[in-house]
Formats: structure tokens, sequence, C-alpha cells
């Protein structure tokens, strides 16, 4: 999903990129609000670990890739702000040192892959879960369960899918928006029609299981072993 310069005109870069500071600035106030001083290790862990997730990508039809993001697992465990910046962090290191997505279009990909997943994955795991993050008689989180490790597994699979679709929609209309004289594409030569197929058919049946998968464990081993991260948290 990490869309390389010259694959967005400016009107869709630049508006992302806008947007994304907006975001940056409220995600970075509610953290400093919501975020326990014993949790600030977890983020710069979750930051590491989402860098490390994302470096194993797979070239895509359409000059970007596909991979898992740990994006959700992020959302579930410090709450969706946290998880926008430290994953954030992450997409901006690849792009600086690796080259793994534009600069141009580091906003693009934050908007996709930082808020997006964590917004619509966050969202998910909260609706399935609704009532059981704590016990009623002592007010301590439980172990996760069944629900809680399902809810997390579909969690993982829609905000990873939700992300990949806005990169889809993001290329695919660039022919639309940005032609030459000669009507060539200037920017992503793909049509909608290339990009959302392209990008969708891997994430729904190769990657979004693997997120999905790889959230549940996680979200169950955390459970265990740290117990206090699953509490329920508010945006």
């Amino acid at each position: 999903m990490h869309i390389p310069d010259g694959y967005l005109g400016p009107p869709t870069y630049g508006g992302l990129w806008a947007a994304m500071a907006g975001i940056w600035y409220f995600a970075s106030s509610r953290i400093k609000k919501t975020l326990k001083a014993a949790e600030v290790p977890f983020l710069a862990l979750g930051a590491a670990l989402s860098f490390v997730i994302m470096m194993f990508n797979v070239p895509i039809v359409g000059g970007t890739t596909g991979h898992a993001t740990g994006t959700a697992l992020l959302a579930i465990t410090l709450g969706p702000w946290a998880a926008v910046i430290a994953v954030s962090i992450a997409i901006a290191v690849q792009a600086l040192l690796f080259g793994d997505g534009g600069i141009t279009a580091l906003g693009a990909n934050c908007f996709n892959m930082a808020f997006t997943d964590a917004m619509v994955s966050y969202a998910v795991y909260r609706l399935i879960t609704r009532g059981f993050g704590k016990n009623a008689a002592d007010g301590q989180p439980r172990n996760p369960g069944k629900r809680t490790i399902l809810a997390s597994a579909l969690a993982g699979y829609a905000g990873l899918n939700a992300s990949a679709f806005l990169a889809a929609v993001e290329l695919g209309i660039q022919p639309i928006l940005h032609r030459g004289l000669d009507g060539r594409p200037l920017y992503c030569p793909f049509p909608l029609k290339v990009t959302i197929p392209a990008m969708m058919v891997g994430h729904l049946a190769a990657f979004g299981p693997l997120e999905a998968a790889f959230t549940a464990f996680a979200v169950a081993y955390l459970g265990k072993a740290y117990p206090e991260l699953l509490a329920r948290r508010t945006v």
C-alpha cells in the first residue's frame, strides 16, 4: 500500500498532506491526555513493530505494494490516536531512509495505513466487544476470551482492507483528474477498474487474513501478559 512519488497528482497528495497535518496535531493532543506514562515504551515498540511488519511487502500492479501493517493491534491496545502516531512514524522512516513510499505521497500513505486503518479497526473491535472489557465486580480488565480474539481478527481484516481500498481509489482516479494534451495520464496510468481489483484481491485473500491472524494471536498473548492494555479506551 506504499504509494511512491509520481503516482499522485498535487491536488491529491497536497490535500492528504493537509488532512494529515490536522490529524497529527489532534492525535498528539489526544495521546497526551489518554496515554499513560507507563505505556509510552509500548508506543515506541509499536512503531518499531509496524515498521518491521511493513518491510515484508509484495509488489502489486499500479506501482504500490501489499502487506500487513500492525495498525489494528496498536489501535486495540494503545488506542486509535496512539496508533496513528506510531504507524505514521514507521511510514515516515520507511520513506525517508529506505525509499519505501514517496515523500510527496507520505500524507496519503499515512492517511490510508495509519489513520483509516486505525479508525476502522478500532471501531470494529469496539462494536463487537462492547460491554466485554472489564469485570463488573472489580473493574479489572479480563483476559481475552473468544469474543475478544474474534473481534481482534475482524478488526485487523477490516482495517487493512479499508486502507487498501482507499489506496486503490487514490491511484485509480489519477487518470480522470490529470491528463496531458495528448490524452495520456500524467501520474498513475491505471484506472479504477484496474487498481481496485489489483489491490483488493491480494488484500482480501492473503494480506487481510494474515493481518487478522497476527492481530488475534498478538491480542491473545498481550491480553494475558498485559491485561491492562485491553481495558476500554475512549477516542
